[in-house]
């Protein structure tokens, strides 16, 4: 075997996502099986460099994770200047993300980039020709597609399951305390709108791909977004104004005919089995997936309920539905897809989320803002360079 060395510039790992699912659960898990083998006999071996603005805290994660304390910098400049630096990988807060992956391209590293890629379509769509034009690689995180439960959901279709798909009901959310009196969960930025935040920026962008892979092409949207709890508490115990959306409710045409309606909410409490669920119903069946699992119902096991509201109900419905079994093992989903776009770009295999993909989720994003500002519902041309 021959190990390959691989230098990835990671901004934006001193950050919730970019450090637990980006560096600790893929970059470093894929060190701690030895690497990435692309099966020609040669191992990957990646490097992180660890880019952000606090220096202090980037050299915390090396020391703790017992990374080269030399690939820590906040110079991101110098960073992309360096020849062995090969991959940018972009974590950041929206707002900063844009510069930076152009950056990154004019300097010929081949780009991985969480989502949103920029802060508007037309920003999105440059950096997409901008990044096909210079040659370079480029992937978008798009990890629900990789969770266990929508794994097994996309077996279920492609068997045929469900027959003609009729319909896709989504609930996504958990309440984000305030943060006067017990801590939030999430930064302060996500709830002002002029930092990128808002719960449609957020979230729109997932159900794209999620719609878009699975069931069609998202046709038109129409939303209705809310600022449920106007006043919000910072990191520094200190009372903001919470100018961005926190709750968004979207009903989406699909190609196909199907329709789409996603509930997204920071202000709702959870009575479901996961914290996101997807019933998917067809002439032939039906579908319920979470994060993890995913339940059936055939049309042939159908029950015939009927409503009379006057007795108690004598059924006990989710008794009803046949749980789908793993047949397999699920990595991570962000490790998966890491190693999806090491092999994109080192063997050459087959990869289709790119930033044109990435600039889709920012386009629906824009409209279903602009949908439930106009109160109408909104045509979604396709996207092309």
């Amino acid at each position: 075997m021959t190990r390959k060395t691989v230098r990835i510039a990671m901004n934006g790992v001193t950050g919730r996502m970019g450090y637990r699912q980006h560096l600790v659960r893929s970059i470093l898990a894929l060190r701690e099986q030895g690497g990435l083998d692309l099966g020609d006999g040669t191992v990957l071996w990646p490097e992180p460099v660890l880019v952000g603005r606090r220096e202090h805290a980037l050299k915390a994660l090396a020391e703790q994770h017992g990374l080269d304390p030399e690939n820590v910098s906040t110079d991101l400049d110098a960073v992309l200047a360096d020849p062995t630096v090969e991959i940018y990988f972009d974590a950041q807060v929206t707002s900063a993300r844009e510069e930076a992956i152009r950056k990154a391209v004019a300097a010929g590293k081949h780009i991985y980039t969480e989502k949103p890629t920029a802060t508007g379509l037309d920003g999105a769509l440059e950096l997409a020709r901008l990044a096909t034009a210079a040659g370079v690689k480029h992937g978008v995180v798009q990890d629900k597609l990789f969770l266990p439960g929508l794994l097994k959901l996309k077996r279920l279709i492609d068997g045929g399951f469900f027959g003609r798909i009729l319909s896709v009901r989504g609930e996504f959310g958990y309440w984000v305390f305030e943060g006067d009196w017990q801590a939030a969960q999430r930064p302060s930025w996500n709830y002002r709108a002029e930092d990128g935040g808002g719960i449609v920026v957020d979230m729109f962008p997932h159900w794209e791909y999620v719609l878009h892979e699975l069931f069609g092409r998202v046709k038109s949207v129409q939303a209705l977004t809310a600022t449920h709890i106007p006043q919000r508490w910072d990191e520094q115990d200190k009372p903001y104004d919470a100018t961005a959306d926190d709750a968004a409710y979207g009903v989406f045409e699909l190609e196909g005919g199907a329709i789409a309606q996603i509930n997204s909410s920071w202000a709702v409490r959870v009575n479901r089995d996961e914290l996101v669920e997807f019933q998917v119903d067809g002439t032939e069946g039906s579908a319920v997936a979470g994060l993890r699992n995913c339940r059936v119902q055939h049309r042939s096991a159908t029950p015939k309920p009927v409503w009379n509201p006057d007795i108690p109900a004598t059924e006990v419905f989710r008794d009803q539905w046949q749980e789908v079994p793993d047949n397999g093992e699920f990595d991570n989903g962000f490790k998966a897809q890491w190693e999806l776009f090491l092999k994109h770009v080192y063997a050459d295999a087959p990869y289709h989320w790119d930033l044109l993909a990435g600039a889709r989720g920012v386009q629906l994003a824009e409209l279903g803002l602009k949908s439930s500002a106009e109160g109408r519902r909104l045509d979604v041309p396709e996207v092309t360079l």
